[in-house]
């Protein structure tokens, strides 16, 4: 079983099939055999993680393993106590209604790359950043969340899936590297199996000696 971690560029789709117009994850990682868990959207950057293992990649992807994701949003304005707060109570965003999100204000992460190309600078509206913690992975989730309470997202790159944090990992865009799967933190345990049935051996046991008991109250 491998596990790849991937710092995902900006453009990049997340597919090893050729894209017309676009690079895709064909040109980052040469490790044969490995099939993205998840995805991320070709304007989003950061942290994607590719596996052999079929179990693995459904374990990742799936939502309802609850396997948290962090991501860090530059969003155009400053959003107010009011903005977060939605946010963490969850937004409806008509389709379904998202589950509550642990969100913050941060700083302007200095040590991010700088993303080709930038993104676009406005003079007359300012812009912030934010630590966002879902555990959900609908299509284009968090820009949705961020532009349904008015703020909508600039920049969005995924620093972390679960205990997996890119900045531990210390991965330039494009950059790969093989992650040990134990210590991983990742859902790694298998489905738990059905119990077993009891013997039927015992079944007729307590059969057998129900039939004696009566047997016996019958002669009395």
């Amino acid at each position: 079983m491998t596990l790849i971690a991937l710092n995902k560029p900006f453009g990049t789709m997340s597919q090893f099939s050729e894209h017309p117009t676009r690079p895709t994850l064909a040109s980052c990682v040469s490790v044969p055999g490995v099939y993205p868990a998840g995805r991320l959207d070709a304007d989003s950057e950061g942290l994607l993680l590719l596996t052999d293992d079929g179990a693995l990649q459904a374990r990742i992807a799936d939502p309802r393993h609850k396997l948290e994701k962090t991501y860090l949003a530059q969003v155009e304005g400053i959003p107010d106590a009011d903005a977060l707060a939605r946010l963490r109570a969850g937004v409806d965003l008509g389709d379904f209604v998202t589950r509550p999100a642990t969100v913050h204000a941060i700083d302007a992460p200095d040590w991010l790359w700088p993303r080709h190309p930038p993104v676009r600078f406005r003079a007359a509206i300012p812009t912030a950043w934010l630590e966002l913690k879902i555990r959900e992975g609908k299509n284009r989730q968090v820009r949705r969340m961020t532009a349904a309470v008015g703020f909508p997202t600039l920049r969005l790159v995924r620093v972390a899936i679960g205990a997996l944090d890119l900045r531990a990992l210390g991965l330039a865009p494009g950059e790969s590297c093989e992650v040990p799967l134990p210590g991983s933190g990742l859902p790694l345990a298998t489905p738990t199996a059905r119990a077993a049935p009891k013997p039927r051996l015992h079944v007729f046991k307590t059969r057998q000696a129900n039939d004696a008991k009566r047997r016996l109250r019958y002669k009395s």
